[in-house]
């Protein structure tokens, strides 16, 4: 196989992001694109690890071998309907890659493909990792973790094609850069009745809306203003009618924090609070505390590494030191087991001007091959 030039590599990442973004593929069913990833790198003789699907990880020995680095794309797709016109429409009914998945799993493919023909020019060894369900519990990340997939693995690098940063800058945040995505749920048991006689009640909305109060107040009175944090109450449900008191009222919602210490005082403070307002009025609470994906914090040497690779590979105007975001990502999983970075590849602009998880949403393709670019730098530059 003849080596392909940068250009004619970018036309074959552009060629795979668009089938995978027409066959996309929900969390923990990726199985047909784990075996066209599985296709690919054994036609690139990368060694293909023992990991049943949709996990698909890649082993390359490096020149050197005395450093081993992992790479990462996630490869599952969102449950929304795909709107508007593409000639790479998806052909899935309901699932629809609007998160970026397509073109990370594309770009790694292309890293591979880049090792496979430079291999006297890569030192490290390198364990790509194709993980599944990035986007929903369990944590495909998570799994790999538990699975040995980081066994014997020095660093761990990641990287997000980011609708909210400019296109043409790379960026991340030097220690936490993504926070952390709990769920709670609570249940308030009281005693209906009718709206005319509430005397004769336990009202589960009234006192609903004190835990609402209290639990706000986690974060504006009981937690440090310079630490960032989000609790909100996304449901409430209670109720079928206008004039008459319910028995019960179920909340959920979400908890956003970086660092585990302030999550684990968020969810102790739910608890005190649903149970002292309910003790007050007579009612009985209960709290359902799930815990999700833990904030992305970046190891500061290894993310120190991705900005000189960016700067080596592009200058001094493309890098950007980011600052945190509240969204979350289940890279984190692997950043608690091993040192690593996760780095955001900006997009944003006219073809790329839906959020992520939009129906409209779609990724510039022009950024591809400035993805491929740093992370080329990354691998070289260690010796």
């Amino acid at each position: 196989m003849s080596q392909k030039t940068f250009a004619e590599l970018t036309a074959q990442v552009i060629k795979d992001r668009r089938y995978f973004h027409q066959y996309p593929e929900l969390s923990w069913q990726e199985f047909e694109t784990a075996k066209f990833i599985k296709k690919r790198l054994s036609e690139l003789n990368i060694e293909l690890l023992d990991y049943p699907l949709p996990h698909v990880v890649g082993y390359i020995n490096g020149a050197k071998g005395n450093q081993t680095i992992a790479l990462r794309a996630d490869m599952d797709a969102l449950p929304v309907q795909e709107e508007g016109e593409k000639p790479y429409q998806s052909k899935n009914p309901g699932i629809s890659h609007a998160c970026g998945h397509d073109g990370h799993m594309a770009i790694l493919l292309g890293v591979a493909q880049w090792i496979s023909e430079n291999r006297g020019k890569v030192s490290p060894n390198i364990v790509l990792l194709f993980q599944p369900s990035e986007e929903t519990e369990p944590s495909g990340a998570a799994n790999l973790v538990k699975k040995g997939a980081l066994n014997g693995v020095d660093a761990v690098y990641g990287l997000h094609l980011w609708q909210g940063l400019e296109k043409g800058k790379i960026g991340l945040a030097h220690g936490p850069m993504m926070a952390s995505s709990d769920e709670f749920e609570i249940t308030i048991e009281g005693s209906g009745g009718h709206g005319s006689t509430p005397h004769t009640t336990v009202d589960p909305i009234y006192i609903s809306s004190h835990i609402i109060q209290a639990v706000q107040a986690i974060v504006s009175r009981n937690t440090d203003p310079n630490e960032t944090k989000v609790i909100s109450i996304g449901s409430i449900e209670a109720g079928k009618t206008y004039n008459i008191i319910p028995d019960t009222v179920t909340m959920k919602g979400t908890v956003r924090a970086f660092s585990l210490e302030t999550v684990g005082y968020i969810e102790k403070r739910i608890r005190e609070i649903t149970e002292g307002i309910c003790n007050t009025f007579h009612a009985k609470g209960k709290v359902e505390y799930i815990k999700g994906t833990p904030p992305l914090i970046n190891h500061k040497e290894e993310s120190e590494r991705v900005e000189r690779a960016v700067q080596k590979a592009f200058g001094n105007d493309v890098f950007e030191e980011m600052t945190p975001i509240m969204g979350a990502e289940d890279f984190s999983n692997y950043l608690l087991y091993k040192p690593g970075a996760f780095t955001f590849v900006g997009m944003g602009g006219e073809k790329s001007k839906y959020p992520h998880h939009h129906s409209r949403f779609d990724i510039d393709e022009k950024v591809l091959p400035n993805a491929m670019k740093w992370m080329i730098q990354l691998i070289k530059d260690y010796r």
